[in-house]
């Protein structure tokens, strides 16, 4: 149980400074202490209700004005999501490791090419592609316990210029609609652990308070940078597990 509490107060860290669900680095740390991947994403998609509602509430302290563009995005996320109970019941668990590691590698990938800082004269987005982006990202990120939002950072800031910091912000608030749908799902499919995910989730609270604090005191540039390192190491650790 100690165990469990410290993951949560990490992985909130993480959340809060990163803006993601805190999944990328929640299921490999599952996964070494002895959780299979199914167990794994169960737990993690639990605590990203937790976390994400919390750090999408400090978030909307500082910036109002993304929230439009986030609710399509999360509508979109939750409706995705809601087929991830399907996708992870007919499939095994070294089919959604090997999936976890290829969305890795594509985020690690466009992150490299990304502006931190945006682009100034970025017009208003098509709400329709919005939505899109969030099915697409709700229903693959759901299926491997992440919230989503390490796909949707990536997309939003290089493909359709956001500031990195808004796209992270971003991609938390997208966390709140896709995790409530993939733990309606997997609650549905009888895939959950209430219990570990309840003690993950609210230990993360914690570590989500510390984390939004410190992003926004940390210089864009430097955020790009530790933002890569973050998802190269998560990256490193699921490679040294799939193929060592």
């Amino acid at each position: 149980m100690t165990s469990l509490i410290l993951l949560g107060i990490l992985t909130g860290f993480v959340s809060g400074f990163f803006g993601v669900g805190g999944g990328m680095i929640l299921v490999p740390m599952l996964l070494y202490t002895g959780f299979v991947m199914k167990e794994a994403v169960a737990i993690s998609v639990m605590q990203m209700v937790f976390s994400s509602i919390y750090g999408s509430y400090l978030n909307s302290k500082q910036n109002k004005s993304l929230l439009k563009d986030g609710v399509v995005i999360g509508i979109g996320g939750f409706c995705g999501g809601l087929l991830s109970g399907l996708i992870v019941t007919n499939v095994s668990n070294e089919f959604l490791e090997y999936l976890f590691f290829v969305i890795l590698c594509f985020a690690v990938y466009r992150l490299l090419m990304v502006h931190p800082a945006g682009r100034s004269d970025r017009k208003a987005q098509n709400k329709l592609i919005l939505f899109i982006i969030g099915f697409f990202i709700g229903m693959i990120a759901m299926s491997i316990g992440v919230g989503g939002s390490v796909m949707l950072t990536p997309i939003l800031s290089s493909y359709l210029h956001y500031p990195l910091k808004d796209a992270s912000s971003l991609g938390l608030f997208f966390v709140v609609f896709s995790s409530i749908a993939g733990f309606s799902s997997l609650s549905l499919a009888g895939e959950m652990l209430y219990i570990e995910g309840a003690v993950v989730g609210i230990s993360s609270l914690i570590g989500v308070y510390l984390g939004i604090k410190l992003k926004n005191i940390t210089k864009i540039t430097s955020y790009k940078t530790i933002v890569l390192i973050l998802y190269i190491c998560i990256l490193i650790s699921m490679i040294n597990r799939i193929f060592f």
